[in-house]
């Protein structure tokens, strides 16, 4: 095998362009067998491995600076800067993650996992070596249907006059993670279609030396194309179309499936287990039929409308009352809160890792403007996720905004109660944390007036011990009140809060009569959460707060489970600590059963 001679980037060198050719084919089988055990991204990276083995054929990484966008495309990159191993080795598999990292090599510059900001950081190293004096390349590939994102405009508006040196790579392969949204594409259609000649060209406009190559899976034409900039005193944009799923033909006919798959997917005669009923069915089948019903209904998606099931099937029966904004979540926001402000009633997902990339309109657009919007927050709770898309941090994000109400069900009856409200009313702008992880129907309807706001259900009336489980994690509470109650003969409350920016305040004052100690778990870092809100209520009273839920760390593909062990986010774990307090006994006097 040629990669078994290609240990760091400057193997590449002494090379032939057949040798080079023969590496990509290697390359590609490793990928497609890795990603097909592991899961992961696959479709980026068969369709960037050209580029990457060019890219590293022309420059000198780690001298020179490669910046990749979103990351989706990095699997090449690590294969060629002294990874291999977590590809050819199947023991090695999960021991590097799936997106840059500075930890891991010296040829990452950034740990990046979210989109349109490769061409900004590109832009401050370009500046930073400029003010030092330096003469490195800076590369920034943006691809993938990154160009969406508002970060993306203000980053190619800087570097169009930064004056010096500075290589951005469109890799074009007109997709996104699903079809690409947005009159850019349409630009970029026309320079495919032109070769590159088309008199409108998006690039030129803003004052990039522009070039374009045609066959961007073609390593010879890569090479040639970048000898030519590299070095070069001024922007320029290096346009190239290549294919998605390159090399795969699963993967080319099917772009958007193949973008990120599950392990097995290419297995033959893999069973094809039925679709269950899930919080993504229940959500689009609730939209498709009140869509019908009413005109008004329109389903927003930020470009990952697969991650919470919205289907080409989904999207093409919703018709005009479905749209993909691109990779642009700040504008998905705005444009929602002005839909609702004229008489529309909008739903946007939107996954909890990427509700912070838009804040301010979620504060200035949503909020402070109280447009009745219902915003579905989906995969939010701890996980063992990479540390780029951790979704442990929306409750502290949302829960802390004015006028806004953020819900979080329990169950498919209280999702769908929820939603009701959300959609009829027009009082406030209203998100539901989708329940993550085990479905559970009660086969109960919920009954709640979401109206009355900051209700909280007591859900078992108990003393001594108050047990308040947010969410996903009501579950977890059950759990530890069967656990207080084996183990210490106590009969606590149980508590479903169902309202995460506020908190009922008749009902925790009711609790001061005959209890002592509060146990509030939420699926989310504790640090300016729901937990400090029962906490703050408490501060001045006899009552003791165990608020439980993460630390604010950046975790990276940690075991839930170790996370829930340092943590204590265990029944047995929560019951030592309780424990503690019934030996110390200084600030507690417990009735037991």
């Amino acid at each position: 095998m040629i990669l078994d001679k290609i240990n760091t980037p400057k193997d590449l060198k002494s090379c032939s362009i057949e040798e080079l050719n023969t590496l990509s084919d290697e390359m590609r089988e490793l990928i497609i067998k890795k990603v097909n055990t592991t899961g992961g991204h696959m479709g980026p990276n068969l369709g960037i491995i050209e580029c990457t083995i060019a890219l590293h054929y022309v420059f000198n990484s780690p001298y020179d600076k490669i910046v990749f966008d979103v990351s989706h495309q990095c699997y090449p990159h690590k294969i060629l800067t002294g990874r291999k191993e977590g590809f050819t080795n199947p023991e090695k598999y999960y021991e590097y993650t799936g997106y840059t990292a500075p930890e891991e090599s010296e040829h990452d510059i950034f740990k990046v996992g979210h989109t349109s900001t490769s061409v900004s950081l590109a832009v401050g190293l370009a500046k930073s070596r400029d003010l030092r004096g330096g003469d490195e390349n800076i590369i920034a590939l943006i691809g993938d249907g990154s160009l969406s994102g508002g970060e993306a405009y203000e980053g190619l508006n800087n570097a169009a006059v930064l004056g010096s040196n500075i290589i951005i790579i469109v890799n074009d392969n007109d997709m996104s993670i699903a079809p690409n949204q947005g009159g850019l594409y349409d630009n970029l259609r026309l320079l495919r279609q032109t070769k590159g000649k088309a008199e409108c060209n998006f690039f030129k406009s803003l004052g990039f030396d522009y070039y374009y190559v045609d066959e961007g899976n073609n390593i010879e034409k890569m090479i040639e194309t970048l000898k030519s900039v590299k070095n070069t005193n001024h922007p320029v944009i290096v346009h190239i179309s290549t294919i998605k799923g390159h090399g795969l033909a699963a993967a080319e006919e099917n772009k958007e499936a193949f973008h990120w798959i599950m392990p097995g997917t290419l297995d033959e005669n893999k069973p094809v287990l039925p679709v269950s009923e899930n919080y993504n069915t229940i959500t689009t089948d609730y939209i498709l039929e009140h869509a019908k019903q009413d005109r008004t209904i329109i389903a927003i998606s930020p470009a990952t409308p697969g991650a919470y099931g919205f289907t080409p099937d989904f999207r093409a029966k919703l018709g005009q009352q479905y749209t993909d904004v691109g990779i642009a979540e700040e504008h998905a926001v705005a444009l929602a809160s002005a839909l609702a402000k004229s008489g529309a009633k909008p739903i946007l997902s939107v996954l909890s890792s990427f509700i912070q990339r838009t804040y301010d309109q979620l504060s200035q657009d949503l909020c402070l403007n109280n447009s009745p919007v219902t915003l579905l927050i989906h995969w939010g709770g701890l996980s063992d996720a990479d540390a780029t898309h951790l979704g442990a941090f929306d409750i502290p994000i949302l829960g802390n905004i004015p006028n806004l109400v953020y819900l979080a069900p329990t169950c498919k009856e209280e999702y769908l109660a929820m939603l009701d409200w959300s959609v009829s009313q027009t009082d406030y702008p209203v998100a539901v944390r989708v329940p993550f992880g085990q479905f559970v129907s009660t086969g109960v309807k919920d009954d709640t007036d979401y109206s009355i706001l900051n209700r909280f259900k007591m859900v078992e009336r108990g003393s001594d011990i108050a047990i308040i489980g947010l969410g996903n994690f009501f579950k977890l509470a059950k759990e530890v009140k069967n656990e207080i109650k084996s183990r210490f003969k106590i009969e606590s409350s149980l508590i479903n809060p169902k309202f995460i920016t506020g908190i009922d305040k008749d009902m925790l004052n009711e609790l001061k009569s005959d209890h002592r100690l509060v146990i509030t778990l939420e699926d989310g870092i504790i640090d300016g959460g729901f937990g400090q809100k029962i906490s703050g209520f408490y501060g001045n009273s006899d009552i003791k707060v165990l608020n439980y839920g993460g630390f604010k760390e950046f975790t990276d593909r940690t075991p839930i489970s170790e996370l829930y062990t340092r943590y204590h986010l265990t029944k047995e774990l929560i019951a030592d600590d309780i424990d503690k307090y019934l030996k110390w006994g200084k600030c507690i006097v417990f009735r037991s059963l």
